[in-house]
């Protein structure tokens, strides 16, 4: 399939009545595709996508279609969505303690890329603080600053180590032995269940 066919494909996918905060619908995308404004219409169906949750092959089909596009954050943005799509959605508000406080000199990447551990109340044998890596995507930034605060959403290696975290819950985030950032949980989402 080229690009215009999996944009469409993903586009049946999305149900008619729902629209976007700015009240586009599938219709928008359709027009776009019309006037081969791919890179709109992709857009536009990323945010479709995060109105209600779709099918994990809507978000396969977008990745492949930002794959050929050459988009390169639309598509970790579609494989993201891929992973919380078959394991839940973990959603945080992120605090950075300051670059004179920790480590961590430089901004990090808002895009995936960092795999930090984070305390989130388990514990080793030993009774000491077992720490769970998780991947760390910042919400409508492309980076974060030290001392900077931002959404986050977390991809946990081990889902099934995340399963009592709640909303509310205080979470840590480590680059080393020192606590990096302190994450107050805003959401825990376990994977839509497969439509019929």
């Amino acid at each position: 399939m080229d690009v215009p066919e999996l944009l469409e494909t993903a586009s049946l996918l999305v149900p008619e009545e729902i629209a976007t905060e700015n009240d586009f619908t599938v219709n928008d995308v359709r027009e776009y595709l019309a006037l081969d404004e791919w890179e709109v219409a992709l857009g536009l169906l990323e945010e479709l996508g995060d109105v209600r949750p779709l099918p994990l092959s809507f978000w396969e089909t977008l990745a492949t279609a930002a794959e050929r596009m050459r988009l390169g954050k639309s598509t970790a943005w579609c494989h993201w969505r891929c992973y919380e799509t078959r394991n839940g959605i973990i959603r945080a508000d992120l605090a950075l303690r300051p670059a004179g406080e920790n480590r961590r000199q430089t901004p990090l990447s808002g895009a995936g890329a960092l795999r930090p551990m984070w305390n989130i109340g388990n514990r080793a044998p030993d009774g000491e603080p077992a720490l769970n890596i998780a991947g760390l995507w910042v919400e409508f930034m492309p980076f974060l600053e030290p001392g900077g605060r931002a959404t986050v959403r977390l991809a946990p290696l081990d889902t099934s180590q995340w399963q009592h975290l709640r909303a509310g819950q205080v979470i840590t985030m480590h680059e080393d032995r020192t606590v990096a950032g302190t994450a107050v949980v805003l959401e825990v989402r376990t994977p839509a269940a497969p439509a019929a």
